[in-house]
C-alpha cells in the first residue's frame, strides 16, 4: 500500500522534532563543555537520542556545529526583526533605545559566555570557507539591522556619517564586553579599573556610546 501524504505527517512532525533537540543540545552541551568536550555521544544523550540516530543526520560533529551554528543566528536575526521594527525605532528616543540595545547584549553575552566562546573558537578555525562566510554574513546582517534601527531612533547623532558613528559605536560597546563579559579570564585583570557589576557596566558602556554619538545621556 503507498505511503500517503497524511500518514507521513506524524513521521514529519517527529522527524522535525528530533532535529530541534538535537541542535538545542549540541548548543547547550558546546556551551556547557567547551569545543572538544562536545562530543557526539555526549551531544546525543543530552538530546535523548543515540548516537546512531546524530550520524544518521549529521556525517560528523563538524557538519552538526556548523548547522547549529548558522540555525542560532539565523533564529537571532529573526529575533530582533519580530521585536521591534524601524517604525517603532523612529518612535524611540536614541538614548533610550541604545540603553535597551545594550542591556540585552549584554544580558545574552553573560548568560551565553561559553557557547560565544566555544562558537568563535570553532568558525575561526574555519575561516574562508562557506560556512564561515554564511555565519559571518548572518551576524553582520543583524548588525546592520541594530544600525538602522539607532539611526532612525529619536535623536540627534552629531556625527557627519551617522551610520558610520553608530557602527563604529557598536563595534566599541560589542569588543568591550567580549573582554570584560565573554572572556572571563580577561576580566579578573581589570577589576578595579572598569565597574565591577553588570548594572554600572550597562550604564557605563550606553554613556560612552551615547557622548561618542554626540547625545548627552540624559537627552531622552
Amino acid at each position: 500500500m503507498p505511503t500517503t501524504a497524511k500518514s507521513l505527517e506524524p513521521q514529519q512532525a517527529r522527524s522535525r522534532d528530533s532535529l530541534r533537540r538535537l541542535l538545542k543540545a549540541a548548543a547547550e552541551v558546546l556551551g556547557q563543555h567547551g569545543l572538544l568536550g562536545a562530543t557526539i555521544p555526549r551531544i546525543a544523550s543530552h538530546a535523548l537520542l543515540t548516537p546512531g540516530a546524530v550520524y544518521r543526520r549529521f556525517r560528523n560533529k563538524d557538519v552538526l556545529l556548523e548547522t547549529m551554528i548558522v540555525h542560532m543566528l539565523e533564529d537571532q536575526d529573526r529575533s530582533v526583526r519580530q521585536s521591534i521594527t524601524v517604525a517603532m525605532a523612529a518612535e524611540i528616543p536614541t538614548a533610550v533605545l541604545a540603553g535597551q540595545v545594550i542591556n540585552n547584549l549584554l544580558i545574552s553575552y553573560r548568560r551565553n559566555a561559553g557557547l560565544l566562546r566555544a562558537v568563535r573558537q570553532f568558525s575561526q578555525g574555519r575561516e574562508g570557507s562557506s560556512f564561515w562566510k554564511k555565519a559571518t554574513r548572518l551576524q553582520m546582517r543583524t548588525m546592520e539591522y541594530v544600525v538602522d534601527l539607532l539611526v532612525t531612533s529619536k535623536g540627534q547623532i552629531k556625527q557627519p556619517d551617522p551610520r558610520v558613528a553608530v557602527g563604529l559605536g557598536l563595534a566599541m560597546v560589542v569588543g568591550a564586553m567580549w573582554e570584560l563579559v565573554v572572556n572571563s579570564s580577561n576580566a579578573k585583570m581589570w577589576k578595579g579599573l572598569v565597574p565591577g557589576n553588570d548594572k554600572d557596566l550597562q550604564q557605563a558602556l550606553t554613556h560612552s556610546f551615547l557622548r561618542h554619538l554626540g547625545i548627552e545621556p540624559g537627552n531622552t
